[in-house]
């Protein structure tokens, strides 16, 4: 089953289906659109940037477009896509939007776990999604747009809960705003410096917002120079020196030397083995 709404004058595309659209996705490749995920009868399988992810039960997977997605395994699933015209053309820099907490990071594997409570809001809230896409009117578009937004509401609490997000209070949003500033100039930009001036900050200040967080601030720089040299590595032809000229290093071998330093193998040896088991 896959059910879609399509606004020709505005481009908005909104897809809610079940494992029938994850088919599509035999072939490992950019997810292209933000995706929910819901397993909600048994454990699937999936592969996240090359990384084997189980997902349990009740459990929700959210990717954005720029994530490398492969569906191994599963049934009993609920899908959720969007583009940035149904949903992102507003609110751009609130924690639920495009940019929220939900989305804020191609470098992690955001999982939600669903409450009791929150799986039955959820539940009525998947039915009245189906009824309103068969619901051809002038509001249409409104209606899902603000069904959406329950939906990314209701999640986005839940990962603040589960995360223990809520207990550190504007520290989320500079974090959060520091890791999109990242995935925006990471390919030029290596230097905390640099995103805690784009801030008002200094490295100082930006690191001490970071102290409760798991990593500072030039570890995600790291990981997400390492992450994109890993897909470049899986998905492209491309030479380790082609690959260090497009995320920044004058020298490859500054970039095999941190390579190594996070994965305790050199880009060559990695691109060698190229199974998911070993990311």
């Amino acid at each position: 089953m896959i059910k879609e709404f399509k606004e020709f004058s505005t481009g908005a595309l909104l897809k809610v289906a079940d494992e029938e659209l994850l088919s599509l996705y035999k072939e490992s490749k950019q997810v292209g659109l933000f995706t929910f995920i819901w397993s909600r009868e048994e454990q699937i399988t999936l592969e996240i940037d090359g990384i084997t992810t189980y997902i349990d039960r009740n459990t929700i997977v959210v990717l954005t477009p720029n994530q490398y997605f492969r569906f191994l395994q599963g049934s009993g699933i609920t899908v959720y896509q969007f583009n940035r015209e149904f949903y992102c053309i507003k609110d751009h820099d609130k924690e639920v939007s495009c940019m929220g907490v939900l989305f804020y990071s191609n470098s992690v594997i955001t999982e939600v776990i669903l409450t009791s409570k929150e799986l039955n809001k959820l539940e009525t809230l998947h039915h009245v999604f189906l009824d309103e896409l068969d619901t051809v009117d002038t509001i249409q578009s409104e209606m899902l747009q603000m069904l959406m937004a329950r939906f990314i509401i209701t999640t986005t609490r839940l990962i603040k809960q589960q995360g223990g997000l809520g207990k550190m209070g504007d520290q989320v949003d500079i974090i959060r705003k520091f890791t999109i500033l990242v995935d925006m100039h990471f390919r030029k930009e290596h230097a905390v410096k640099f995103y805690a001036e784009k801030l008002f900050k200094s490295p100082k200040t930006l690191s001490n917002n970071f102290a409760k967080f798991e990593k500072s601030p030039l570890q995600v720089i790291h990981d997400r120079i390492i992450l994109e040299a890993k897909r470049l590595l899986i998905y492209t032809d491309k030479s380790l020196k082609e690959i260090a000229y497009e995320i920044g290093f004058d020298d490859a071998s500054h970039l095999s030397r941190m390579f190594k330093k996070h994965t305790s193998f050199p880009p060559s040896e990695f691109k060698k083995q190229l199974k998911p088991e070993s990311l």
